[in-house]
């Protein structure tokens, strides 16, 4: 498999509310300094899964803290009431909901950004150290094409797929589609430890998180033969297991949240599928 983009298309998910930078230096306005920012996360959230994952891997526990927040956001438009001042503090008169995750400046107590592909580029290319990155110099096209082929191929496919409001034939397509992404990263991964290169990347941090999703959330919308074709790339689903004993992956697998924060959203149908689990994550992953 060769990894190249996707066609680019409109993505389900809300354009972030606040897509600041952190810079090389003080002239950016937000610049790295130790201490400084601060995450709000909620690992029961891809997004928050990801960056938390990346946060792990820089080792950054003490240069940005992280804040964890509940798996359920408690206010009814699926915002998080503790991060509502930050969020006023950020934008005159906002009323939009207060979701994470975010990146905040403790110095000015407002917002950096909200869009988790820009913070996690920043934490490695402006916090983390220039020997460990999960962004190497000369990978950046492959990772976003793996990013692409994450959110449409797997999750905006497995989404549709079992869409409860689906005509059929919608559904059919969608499921091709997820099992032909599913299928090419099968083979691409014979005989590789890791995505792009012989280290972790972003690359599988972003394919380990849309397969937890997909395994965790997912499934439940779909019917057992489904499920089972799911299953059946067992080079795929042995990388995702061998990622769940990596302490930076495993450690933030919140299987208990996850359930909770779909059945709180999810409007949809439950199917058979919903009994038939491919992984089995808590016995592999590593706390």
């Amino acid at each position: 498999m060769t990894v190249t983009p996707l066609a680019a298309h409109a993505s389900d998910r809300p354009a972030p509310a606040f897509r600041g930078r952190i810079g090389r230096d003080a002239r950016s306005g937000h610049y790295a300094v130790p201490g400084r920012y601060r995450l709000h996360l909620s690992t029961a959230c891809p997004d928050g899964l990801r960056i938390a994952v990346t946060h792990s891997l820089l080792g950054l526990d003490t240069v940005c803290q992280a804040t964890y927040l509940p798996a359920v956001p408690d206010c009814p438009d699926g915002g998080h009431s503790a991060l509502r001042p930050l969020y006023e503090a950020s934008a005159h008169r906002y009323t939009g909901p207060a979701l994470a995750p975010v990146l905040s400046d403790d110095w000015s107590g407002r917002i950096v950004s909200t869009h988790a592909p820009d913070i996690m580029r920043d934490l490695a290319r402006r916090l983390g150290s220039d020997h460990l990155s999960p962004y190497p110099c000369g990978a950046e096209s492959e990772i976003e094409a793996v990013e692409r082929m994450c959110a449409q191929g797997i999750e905006e496919a497995a989404q549709a797929a079992g869409s409860a409001c689906g005509e059929p034939v919608e559904c059919d397509t969608a499921l091709t589609t997820l099992l032909e992404n599913l299928g090419a990263l099968d083979r691409w991964l014979v005989g590789r430890t890791y995505m792009i290169r012989d280290e972790v990347t972003a690359a599988d941090v972003e394919l380990w998180a849309a397969l937890v999703q997909l395994d965790t959330v997912h499934r439940n919308h779909l019917d057992a033969g489904a499920v089972q074709r799911i299953a059946d790339h067992p080079t795929l689903w042995a990388y995702a297991r061998r990622l769940a004993a990596h302490p930076a992956f495993g450690r933030h697998l919140d299987l208990d949240g996850i359930e909770r924060r779909h059945h709180a959203r999810c409007q949809g149908l439950e199917a058979a599928g919903a009994a038939v689990q491919i992984l089995d994550w808590a016995s592999h992953a590593a706390h």
